[in-house]
């Protein structure tokens, strides 16, 4: 059995090789690349991810990026293609077909294939002087020094850097449509990346518990409100329109001072102009804004800029929202 320093170098090894030959990949980010995100963008049809082994699990990957991110995109198992599958190839579909060799019967078979339907082949593949390189429309060489297994023989690298360029095609792909993270949140409703997306402020406040003073209060009316709406916080409002906040905080610190505190008022204590946030933003936004300004509560406003709550701090950690 191998000693732990034996595992870590190769480890370290496997990390360096693929990380290395992923950076080389820079060299094929040219126009010829640019030229192939234009053609998927102009596209009417969806985008085909197809490929065998490997290179079939990382097209399946790429596939549901691809859906996630604003662009129409299937799957179909190279092996499976010439049993009944071949029916899912629409007429203005973009065949996308990965290979570490780019060498296959199935490769032919898809190239006869899509010549009958005039189908655009865009083919990725380590081998520059492969069968898939002839008969694509469109060509991405992953070239690779070798793969991280010791044998040179288990796709890892090769698997990597194709995963890389999927990527890099679906990141531009999205960039150039505009894709927002609302459009995101859309096609990601459930689980802890949809409450990021999609959990709002009004999802977060109590209506009914919205602490305010005037600037006229006094400490006594502040603490009960502080205390008893159980934000650590109050808004002081004149005019229906927020002129500050008040948090514990404050209070400790006038108490601190040792001042005459009684004497003081809501306009002696508050912080003018509180951060605050619109009432259809994300929780996420609401949780970046807090951390920026090292506080635990934002003011909440309606679309008319009416004051209607507080988010805090620990309601967003309760909501699983903690960056």
């Amino acid at each position: 059995m191998a000693n732990s320093s034996d595992i870590k170098k190769i480890a370290l090894e496997t990390i360096a090789l693929e990380s290395d030959s992923i950076k080389n990949l820079s060299k094929v980010i040219d126009d010829d690349f640019v030229k192939i995100v234009e053609t998927l963008y102009r596209s009417k049809g969806k985008i085909i991810l197809t490929g065998i082994g490997k290179s079939a699990i990382i097209c399946m990957k790429i596939s549901a990026t691809l859906n996630s991110t604003g662009t129409k995109s299937s799957f179909l198992h190279l092996g499976d293609a010439f049993h009944g599958d071949l029916g899912v190839i629409d007429k203005n579909d973009i065949i996308i077909c990965m290979s570490k060799s780019g060498e296959s019967e199935e490769i032919k078979k898809l190239s006869n294939y899509l010549k009958l339907n005039k189908n655009i082949l865009i083919g990725i593949s380590c081998n520059d002087n492969s069968l898939l390189k002839d008969i694509s429309d469109m060509f991405i060489l992953t070239e690779i020094e070798k793969e991280a297994c010791h044998n040179n023989l288990a796709p890892s690298t090769s698997s990597s850097c194709h995963l890389a360029i999927g990527d890099a095609i679906a990141m531009s792909l999205q960039y150039i449509k505009g894709f927002t993270p609302d459009d995101f949140g859309n096609f990601h409703p459930s689980g802890n990346l949809g409450k990021k997306l999609n959990l709002k402020a009004a999802d977060l406040i109590d209506k009914n518990r919205t602490p305010n003073v005037s600037k006229e209060s006094k400490i006594d009316e502040i603490i009960n409100e502080i205390s008893s709406k159980m934000y650590g916080a109050t808004a002081v409002i004149s005019n229906n329109e927020i002129i500050g906040i008040i948090t514990d905080g404050d209070i400790r610190r006038v108490l601190e001072k040792k001042a005459d505190i009684y004497n003081l008022k809501a306009s002696d204590i508050m912080s003018s102009n509180p951060k605050v946030i619109n009432i259809n933003s994300r929780a996420i936004d609401s949780l970046n804004i807090m951390k920026e300004n090292n506080i635990s509560q934002l003011l909440v406003l309606d679309n008319s800029n009416k004051y209607v709550g507080i988010v805090h701090f620990l309601d967003l950690i309760k909501e699983g929202i903690n960056g």
